[in-house]
């Protein structure tokens, strides 16, 4: 099988992206992705709350996908909420880790007050390749994300004030070098290629979702399809993943980074493997 598919592309070449952050402007950090015909927003919210039990110097993310059922007819009734916990837990997975975010950073008071980053997932349009437009719009976001500074003031008998910053530019960012993006690997016949249309997802059996940090470490695998996949198969879809996601990071970083200095809000970005 040659390494050509039906767009031209070879099996380990991105679409063009187009990244677009700080465009909701009621939250604390934002993002719109649009990879083919897949059109994903994402907005972060951080809100004040509790530290929890077993971690009470750390704060912590929660995500919540919504499937508009104007992206496709599959999302009428169920099949959006069914899809959108799937894609919740799976977020959930990649971030359930010391690594990707520092979690300490976001503790105000231990026991006491954390922030709470609420992550919203919106899918507007589903047009194929799913969780990696999903993945590169959670890392869009939270590099957006700015956190009011917090000042912890206590008096003589103990008990505290929290003083929040009211100037817009006193926050705090968080570091997202470490957040791991999706690399979604879908075999077809005895090749398998990266960002996959529709028409290939439909022409596959078994894909492989390799979350990847930037320098090419896998932090978490998943399997969807109903076909198997055999252990010579994975090992080489896995390769591919750390080789694909590492270009993916560094191309991101780039234009998010280029995007900052030029105080504009959108870019496009070419991925090629």
């Amino acid at each position: 099988m040659e390494d050509l598919r039906v767009d031209g592309r070879g099996c380990e070449d991105y679409r063009c992206v187009d990244v677009e952050t700080d465009v909701v402007s009621n939250t604390s950090g934002s993002a719109r992705v649009k990879l083919g015909h897949t059109d994903i927003l994402v907005g972060v919210k951080a809100e004040m709350g509790t530290p929890k039990l077993e971690k009470p110097n750390e704060g912590y993310l929660e995500f919540f996908v919504d499937c508009s059922a104007n992206a496709t007819p599959e999302f009428e009734g169920r099949g959006g909420d069914d899809l959108g916990t799937e894609i919740a837990n799976t977020l959930y997975r990649i971030f359930n880790n010391k690594s990707s975010v520092d979690l300490k950073s976001l503790c105000i008071s231990p026991r006491e007050h954390c922030w709470i980053l609420y992550v919203d997932v919106l899918l507007l349009e589903c047009g194929g390749n799913l969780f990696d437009a999903i993945s590169i719009a959670v890392k869009a976001a939270l590099f957006n994300t700015r956190i009011p500074r917090v000042r912890v003031l206590e008096d003589e008998e103990g008990s505290k004030d929290i003083e929040l910053s009211d100037d817009p530019y006193d926050c705090i960012r968080l570091s997202v070098e470490n957040v791991p993006c999706i690399v979604t690997l879908c075999k077809i016949g005895y090749r398998h290629v990266v960002d996959a249309t529709l028409q290939e997802e439909a022409c596959s059996l078994a894909s492989l979702l390799v979350s990847v940090t930037s320098k090419g470490v896998v932090t978490c695998m998943r399997k969807v399809g109903k076909g198997s996949l055999d252990p010579e198969s994975i090992f080489e879809m896995m390769e591919t993943g750390k080789r694909v996601g590492k270009v993916l990071h560094t191309s991101l970083q780039n234009i998010l980074h280029k995007e900052e200095s030029l105080g504009t809000k959108r870019q496009k970005v070419g991925f090629l493997g």
